[in-house]
């Protein structure tokens, strides 16, 4: 039989490995697809500490109960852990809430679809879901300029602009004189904020209808940037975020918010 102070402590370690090699297998997942942002190497950090905590659970413990002073700092870091879950998961129910993935029926007159990276040419599997759900919109206001936004890629030879404009044509035959290229930008910000120019060279206003298409967990961000740039009736279309990166993008979004909130984007 199992004592029970053996076993008080058996349940943390364990929950403490389980939870470490999913993050830490999930992050190298990801790292071999040639995926790397703060939303997947952050897991891995995490998991990887998570793991050695586990293992060397009683090491620590024994350690720490010789050093009070640094016993009451690995509290008081465990406890700041834990409100940054908290934090997290606000953050994560607060996209969930707010995901819809209805297609606009009201024509606009303008559609914006924002870059979300490209991997050996080709649309990254979030950025071809941008470039799906913008297509629906696209025959519903068969007359909208469509601008498809995003610079070049690190390690690519192309902008991603120009990817996505291939995309378009080659999986819907929409045809390049109906889409316009900006392919300058390298963030949300400069996303908007370079199709405005583009927006004043066809004489068209903010005042105007404006469909916006990104990811689901990015709308509120980015409908948010588009209102401080002076966006006045902007519909945002949401495309669905694959499962196998999604929790990971969500993680990069909540950092992207705080960075967002400090350099004053919206």
């Amino acid at each position: 039989m199992i004592p029970y102070r053996s076993l008080i402590s058996f349940i943390p370690r364990f929950l403490l490995l389980i939870l470490g090699l999913v993050l830490l297998l999930d992050s190298l997942y990801l790292l071999i697809q040639k995926k790397v942002h703060i939303g997947i190497v952050l897991p891995l950090l995490i998991g990887t500490v998570f793991i050695i905590y586990a293992i060397g659970w009683h090491k620590i413990h024994r350690w720490l109960n010789q050093h009070i002073y640094i016993k009451r700092l690995w509290k008081t870091g465990w406890s700041l852990f834990a409100l940054w879950c908290v934090s997290l998961g606000w953050f994560a129910l607060t996209i969930q809430q707010n995901i819809t993935h209805t297609i606009e029926s009201t024509p606009v007159k303008v559609i914006i679809v924002l870059g979300s990276g490209v991997e050996n040419g080709k649309p990254s599997a979030a950025l071809a879901k941008r470039l799906d759900a913008a297509v629906p919109v696209a025959k519903t206001s068969p007359q909208a300029l469509l601008i498809l936004s995003g610079g070049l890629d690190f390690g690519e030879r192309e902008a991603e602009a120009v990817i996505m404009a291939r995309y378009l044509h080659q999986h819907y035959a929409i045809p390049s004189s109906h889409m316009v290229l900006e392919d300058q930008s390298t963030s949300t910000e400069l996303n908007l904020k370079n199709s405005k120019g583009i927006l004043a060279q066809h004489q068209v206003s903010l005042t105007d209808p404006v469909a916006i298409v990104t990811s689901d967990f990015h709308t509120i961000r980015a409908a948010a940037i588009a209102r401080k740039q002076g966006y006045q009736q902007v519909t945002m279309i949401s495309a669905p975020t694959p499962l196998f990166m999604r929790y990971n993008a969500w993680l990069r979004e909540y950092f992207a918010f705080l960075s967002g909130w400090v350099l004053n984007e919206y």
